[in-house]
Parts: C-alpha cells; sequence; structure tokens
C-alpha cells in the first residue's frame, strides 16, 4: 500500500507525484478535477495500490476521463432531490422522515456519488443561520416527521460543537425521536471520529443510529475500525450503506468480505444501491441482473446478519424500492394457496407441502 501522506490530495498533480495517477494522465485528470470535485484523504490514500491498474479504493476515488462521458438515461439530479423539497436543504420524499442537508462537503469525493454536482469546493460550505432556521421551522410544523436524517455532504464534517448544536435543537423538537446520520467519515478519515464528536451524537429526547458507508472490507483499516467501535461502545448503532460497484465489490468474494467485516465492527448490514443514474458513472454501474446474482449468491454462503437489501433509488423522485431476487412464486395449474419457494441451494419446494 501507499505511504500515508500528511495532507488530503486535491489536485491532480498531486495524485500523480504520489504514484497514484500516472503523469501521462495529467490533462484528462485536469478535465475531470474541473468538473468534479476531488478529494482523497490521507487514510484513504494510504488503502491504495499504486501497482495495481483494478485497485478497488482507486476505483472509487481516483477520477477517471470515463467520467466526461455522459448518457442521456442520466441526470443530474439522478434520484429526485428537488423534485422532493419543500424548503432549502429539506427532501420529503416520506411522510415519515426527512433528509437534512447540513454540508454540501465531503472529506472524500467518491466517483459515483449520485449528488456530484451539488457537492465540493465552490459550493456553499453549509447552511446559511435564516436557511437553517428555515428547515427547522419545516420539521416543527410537521408532526408527522418521527425521523431526520442528517446528509449532504457529510455531516460529520462540522465540528462537535456544531454538531451537538445542531442534535441538540432536533432533539428539542417533541415528534423527532430518530435522528440517523449517514456518513463516510470513519472509514474516510477516521481521527474526526474524536471523543468530542461521539458525546455530540448523543443526545436526551431522540435516539441516534449512524449509517456508515463503505464499499471494500480493504476500507476497514485499524484506524477505521477504531472508531466504529467508539460510536458503537457509546450505544449508537449503526447500520451500512454500500454500493454495488463493477470491479470494486460486484463479485461473491468481493460482497461477502465486506458484509462480514461490517458484522465484525457490530454494524448491521442495511441497504446495498444499485448505481443511480448520475452524469459519467455507467462505467462503475452494474446490471440489475448482476446484484440480484449476487444477492441469490449471497443467502446460501453468509450469515443471515450479513445480508443487506438490494435495493433501488427510483428515478424522479419516487423512494427506493427493493429489487432482491424473488423465491416465492405460484405454482403453475394449482389451487389458490399452492406455491413454489426456492431455498438457498436453488431447489424448488412445493407449499403449502404435500403429503
Amino acid at each position: 500500500m501507499n505511504q500515508k501522506v500528511s495532507t488530503t490530495l486535491r489536485q491532480p498533480q498531486q495524485l500523480i507525484s504520489q504514484g497514484l495517477a500516472p503523469a501521462s494522465a495529467l490533462h484528462d485528470l485536469e478535465k475531470v478535477a474541473a468538473r468534479y470535485a476531488v478529494a482523497l484523504t490521507p487514510d484513504v490514500a494510504a488503502l491504495i495500490d499504486p501497482s495495481d491498474p483494478a485497485d478497488p479504493i482507486a476505483l472509487q476515488y481516483i477520477p477517471d476521463v470515463k467520467e466526461l462521458n455522459s448518457q442521456p438515461i442520466e441526470n443530474v439530479d439522478p434520484i429526485g432531490d428537488h423534485a422532493r423539497s419543500p424548503v432549502e436543504g429539506i427532501v420529503h420524499r416520506y411522510p415519515d422522515r426527512v433528509l437534512f442537508k447540513l454540508v454540501h462537503v465531503c472529506a472524500v469525493y467518491c466517483r459515483f456519488c449520485f449528488r456530484r454536482e451539488m457537492v465540493g469546493p465552490g459550493k456553499d460550505n453549509a447552511l446559511t443561520p435564516d436557511v437553517y432556521n428555515a428547515a427547522l421551522d419545516y420539521i416543527r410544523s410537521h408532526p408527522e416527521i418521527w425521523e431526520v436524517i442528517l446528509t449532504g455532504g457529510d455531516p460529520l464534517m462540522l465540528s462537535p460543537r456544531r454538531m451537538a448544536e445542531v442534535m441538540a435543537d432536533l432533539a428539542a423538537i417533541d415528534h423527532v425521536k430518530i435522528i440517523r446520520i449517514h456518513t463516510r467519515v470513519p472509514m474516510a478519515d477516521p481521527t474526526r471520529v474524536s471523543a468530542e464528536m461521539v458525546a455530540a451524537l448523543r443526545v436526551p429526547n431522540a435516539t441516534t443510529w449512524l449509517a456508515v458507508h463503505a464499499n471494500h472490507a480493504r476500507e476497514f483499516s485499524t484506524e477505521a475500525r477504531e472508531a466504529c467501535a467508539r460510536i458503537v461502545d457509546a450505544g449508537i448503532p449503526m447500520v451500512s450503506q454500500s454500493v454495488l460497484l463493477a470491479g470494486v465489490n460486484d463479485n461473491l468474494q468481493a460482497l461477502e468480505a465486506l458484509m462480514r467485516a461490517f458484522v465484525e465492527c457490530r454494524i448491521k448490514p442495511y441497504y446495498l444501491h444499485h448505481g443511480d443514474l448520475a452524469p459519467g458513472t455507467a462505467h462503475l454501474r452494474t446490471t440489475l441482473e448482476k446484484g440480484q446474482q449476487l444477492m441469490r449468491e449471497m443467502r446460501g454462503r453468509v450469515s443471515g446478519l450479513c445480508q443487506p437489501e438490494f435495493v433501488l433509488d427510483i428515478p424522479g423522485g419516487f423512494g427506493k424500492a427493493p429489487v432482491g431476487p424473488n423465491y416465492l412464486a405460484r405454482e403453475a395449474d394449482s389451487g389458490a394457496a399452492d406455491y413454489q419457494v426456492t431455498d438457498f441451494c436453488g431447489g424448488i419446494h412445493a407449499y403449502p407441502p404435500r403429503t
């Protein structure tokens, strides 16, 4: 692996200087970086094997000229955030929960990000006080909102002091019972998960959950595992989010190792996302059939604790739909109560069983 650098890498020339990209790619990398944000923390850069052109960590973070090739089916807002945003900073897609987009910056920038047109340098780092207060007022005025999901950008880019203020503001709203935080930080910049930050995440009158994003077992460095342990040891339950990515985790061995790594760290696998139709991400998207095949193979190989739900975010803001394999079918030419059930080995059985 690479020797750890001392600062976040943000410029193509820095990637080349560290051996993470060839000098011949400078012109192409600069074109990509002019459109989409680039950032690799020292922790992430240290995970990359520069000698491997198909390194699964590099594929997630090193810019690729293919990102400049957009397809007609792709969209700058692929999951319809704008269509479901009643006030700035809020996305209200489901009745009982909202997304609260606090910041527009991340510790690292994923090459497959579905918000890649909305985050990065040059964007407003955080909501202005007026916008923030208007978003809180919206949550206060909708008693059906039981859960607030902090996202962005990455909410753990806030300081512990500011995070504590946000958590207290939300916990003070009587009908908000769950505050969920979506973050890449424990894997990408684990030192930010300090004792002060963990303390800021715990508030009276509301329960905190944390969803951590990782796509490959190699992201679970010693430091990342320790950061996750600090969160769980503080009584904050964790779940996972991953994206199925071509060349990164679209094979059974990689997916199995990833899900087991989550469970070993006391993180329950939650969502495995089919890649969204974000511009310039076609080279990293798999087919839906590939994901279904992998989920079927996983069912027979790993513990139920290791099974995420394979989901597709329907373009246009219509929410997530489970798109995993189906194990139940009506038996042809039979009574209404007869089914065929497929077991984890592929065997087909009648239900109710026949005597």
